[in-house]
């Protein structure tokens, strides 16, 4: 999954490594690119991610089964909740944040 920047493509492997490898890689994956303004759900993805690692993984952890089991558990009680991604940041409020952003359109 890749985000639209142009780095994300087959030729940054041949800019890190042999030809010969370069290719491999290449042909190893697929690239799939997020929508230009459709990606509100990998912002999702990341939101959760934060929540996850605030709420599980901020402590020493001794082994991978303890990390798998403390994972399991925080993903069964997020969903058994119906934890969702609350947007709050309106166009209106953006408007006024992100003011240098936007266009000064006179009417």
């Amino acid at each position: 999954m890749c985000d639209n920047l142009s780095r994300h493509t087959a030729a940054a492997f041949y800019e890190s490594s042999p030809p010969e490898r370069a290719r491999r890689l290449a042909q190893r994956g697929e690239f799939c690119y997020t929508p230009v303004h459709g990606s509100s759900w990998l912002n999702m993805a990341e939101i959760e991610l934060s929540v996850l690692v605030s709420q599980c993984l901020e402590r020493r952890l001794s082994d991978i089964e303890t990390l798998s089991r403390g994972v399991a558990a925080w993903e069964a009680e997020r969903n058994g909740v119906g934890a969702s991604v609350n947007w709050r940041f309106t166009t209106e409020e953006a408007r006024i944040k992100l003011r240098s952003l936007y266009p000064l359109v006179k009417q």
